[in-house]
């Protein structure tokens, strides 16, 4: 599918991941991620130097691998996933770094709170698989302040160290599909 001269690509969630890595008690590191999300992007460009994206994840869907973390983070405490079910991220321009490295700059919503991000994407290239389907793959990766998004839930603990640290990395491995 063309969109204004440009192909349009589909996030295949069966062969991408939505990770973010956060501190907990500044000595060790928690991993989640997000098992429900959909994206697309549109590019001319073979090189994806023009490429414009829209993304979604869904709130209820965030999994750290235990239950009771992942229904705290759905709460108001954090995400508030009853009122804010998705977050969202919709690009707003691209700058090609190399041949296959892009800094791409975008509006996240997180918690009603919208915020300009950017993000480093590596393209790792664009094969046919065996099936005939022409797939892209990506490497993103990029960091926010939670507390930026309304995220503010805190402790402190005995020694006065915080429980879970402001800064949240993003890791994104995505592998997209040429619409026809």
């Amino acid at each position: 599918m063309e969109t204004k001269g440009k192909t349009k690509w589909l996030i295949d969630p069966a062969h991408s991941e939505i990770q973010f890595k956060v501190k907990h008690l500044v000595i060790s590191t928690v991993t989640g991620k997000f098992d429900r999300f959909e994206g697309s992007v549109n590019a001319s460009e073979e090189d994806f130097s023009d490429l414009e994206v829209e993304f979604s994840a869904e709130v209820d869907s965030i999994n750290t691998n235990q239950p009771d973390r992942d229904g705290h983070l759905k709460s108001a405490d954090f995400f508030d996933a009853a009122s804010h079910p998705k977050l969202t991220f919709k690009s707003k321009r691209v700058k090609k770094n190399s041949d296959d490295s892009l800094k791409l700059t975008g509006d996240l919503t997180m918690r009603g709170t919208t915020k300009e991000v950017d993000l480093d994407v590596q393209y790792g290239g664009t094969i046919v698989d065996p099936w005939g389907n022409v797939k892209a793959g990506f490497e993103i990766i990029g960091k926010v302040n939670r507390k930026e998004f309304g995220l503010h839930w805190s402790a402190v603990t005995e020694a006065g160290g915080v429980v879970v640290a402001d800064e949240v990395k993003l890791a994104i491995n995505a592998e997209l599909a040429k619409q026809a």
